[in-house]
């Protein structure tokens, strides 16, 4: 299979495309293709990038191309990398519906080429935020079944390995999903963490002393007042200060604001975000279907009575979505899912119009 790259160029872009090479995931008769644009950088550096994966990787090196066009992107799977992303230090805060005005554009122009050029068996693997625009765009194009975006899967990953580090054992030990949207409104199912080689009422205990008594406090408030405290030690420079006191919030509340700490501190979470891509990549290659959570266009009555793009627990595969797999919720934790997918239909709603106007 043939893997194309859009926003092969930016950070986060050029560390997925590193990444397919290094893990060895094409054969040398398989094609990645970097894709950029004609105007600005792109060009130019694509070529250089291109020339550095051949000097890094000569004796397994897929076949490289660049594609400056969007009708010249020709692959099986297209990780959508392309589009603004939020600054890190040195700058205003950008929110998402300004990161939303940038990137829906850039959405539609790949959507629209994919739609009009493709051979409509592609998969779309969407990284790009603000992920549940970009997942509604294609998904629109070219259908449900072949979008799938990484963000719940990656705050899933997050999740897990939040868990493990305060429980000292592996990620692998602990199963749970992070649902909803990427970014503050997310849902941390606590009702689905299991943890291996622990009956059911350790699990319950283990997860009433890991919540810090949280169980019954409103998630976003807790995220607001210590994202709010958070950016006053940024301001201050004081960022190790920042990451020790984050480390003493509870595992849900760590998954929402750790990744934000380490873009504002400048390190930003390419390379994260790359792993997570080229792991879901990897399953797609190698024919293997796996349950994860992903954004996804949910259709009524596949996931309670929600609707429009959110990240669900979904079984994916080589073909794309083959079913959204509706797992138990507390009554807690469906209304805050159907209170976050209200939102994101609203917002998503407002964003595609001004992107039409």
């Amino acid at each position: 299979m043939d893997v194309a790259v859009l926003g092969a160029s930016g950070d986060c872009g050029r560390e997925i495309a590193a990444q397919l090479v290094a893990a060895r995931l094409l054969a040398p008769t398989e094609c990645l293709q970097l894709v950029g644009r004609q105007e600005g950088p792109s060009a130019r550096l694509l070529h250089g990038f291109t020339c550095d994966l051949v000097d890094a990787h000569a004796e397994y090196v897929p076949e490289l191309a660049v594609a400056l066009r969007p009708e010249d992107v020709v692959a099986d799977v297209w990780i959508v990398a392309a589009g603004g992303t939020m600054p890190t230090q040195g700058g205003p805060v950008t929110d998402r519906a300004t990161l939303a005005r940038s990137n829906a554009q850039v959405f539609q122009t790949y959507a629209s080429a994919l739609a009009r050029y493709g051979n409509g068996t592609e998969l779309v693997v969407v990284v790009s935020n603000p992920v549940e625009l970009g997942v509604a765009i294609f998904a629109e194009a070219i259908g449900r079944e072949r979008v799938i975006g990484i963000g719940a899967y990656q705050d899933t990953l997050r999740f897990r390995r939040e868990i493990a580090a305060d429980l000292g054992v592996r990620r692998q030990r602990v199963g749970g999903f992070m649902l909803g949207e990427h970014g503050a409104a997310q849902v941390p199912v606590w009702s689905s963490v299991t943890l291996h080689g622990l009956t059911a009422g350790e699990v319950s205990q283990t997860i009433t002393t890991l919540r810090h008594g949280t169980e019954q406090d409103d998630f976003d408030s807790l995220c607001q007042a210590a994202r709010a405290h958070m950016e006053t030690l940024l301001a201050l420079g004081q960022v190790a200060e920042a990451f020790a006191w984050l480390d003493q919030l509870p595992p849900d509340a760590r998954v929402v604001l750790k990744p934000l700490l380490t873009h504002f501190s400048g390190a930003k979470t390419v390379r994260a975000t790359a792993n997570v891509t080229v792991d879901l990549v990897a399953t797609l290659l190698d024919g293997r279907e796996m349950l994860i959570a992903g954004q996804v266009e949910v259709h009524s009555g596949e996931f309670y009575e929600l609707t429009g793009p959110l990240g669900v627990p979904v079984i994916v595969g080589p073909e794309g979505i083959r079913r959204i797999v509706e797992i138990p919720l507390t009554e807690q934790e469906h209304l805050r899912m159907t209170k976050i997918a209200t939102e994101v239909n609203t917002k998503v709603g407002v964003w595609r119009a001004r992107e039409k106007e």
